[in-house]
């Protein structure tokens, strides 16, 4: 039977020398795989209380979205910036060249709400810390982040440290 790293592609170099890109397409063409990582992560999810899926633009949406329907639950879009028709948060973080900012609209948490934010990879860190923290500007409870990949080497569960973070496959 195969696993769920069986359908993610290594692509050697990309997008710069001496780097192994994580390729999740193959795994989302396959109905076989998506199903398989969907399911694992609402299998992770099973015992935990919450309100909300939040998942980032766009590959949060591949799979929040699912999960949220599978699940009953509403689903919050963050998206990058300007993208959003009504009043908005906003959250800028730093990437490996530049800057970056991730919004939600100012009425899609509550406080008190209790929020899940699903996503494609945790690395280092970053775009999920913005996530986090539009959450919780807006007073909601971030009580678990559940993502297909983690890239345990790039540090980002450190910077997640304080919150249950889990994922479905892990690479070095």
């Amino acid at each position: 039977m195969k696993d769920v790293k069986d359908y993610i592609l290594d692509i050697e170099n990309f997008p710069k020398e001496g780097v192994v890109f994580r390729d999740i397409t193959s795994l989302l063409k396959d109905p076989e795989g998506l199903r398989m990582t969907i399911d694992k992560m609402d299998d992770i999810l099973k015992d935990t209380d919450f309100d909300v899926i939040a998942g980032a633009e766009s590959r949060g949406f591949i799979f929040g979205m699912p999960i949220a329907y599978n699940l009953n639950k509403p689903f919050i879009p963050i998206r990058k910036k300007g993208k959003l028709p009504r009043e908005t948060v906003s959250k800028s973080y730093d990437l490996e060249y530049g800057q970056a900012t991730i919004e939600i609209h100012k009425d899609a948490i509550k406080p008190g709400t209790k929020v899940v934010i699903a996503d494609d990879l945790i690395a280092t860190g970053g775009t999920m810390k913005a996530a986090v923290d539009l959450m919780e500007e807006l007073g909601g409870e971030v009580v678990k982040i559940v993502c297909v990949i983690e890239l345990t080497s790039l540090g980002g569960r450190e910077l997640l440290k304080d919150y249950d973070l889990e994922t479905v496959v892990k690479y070095d």
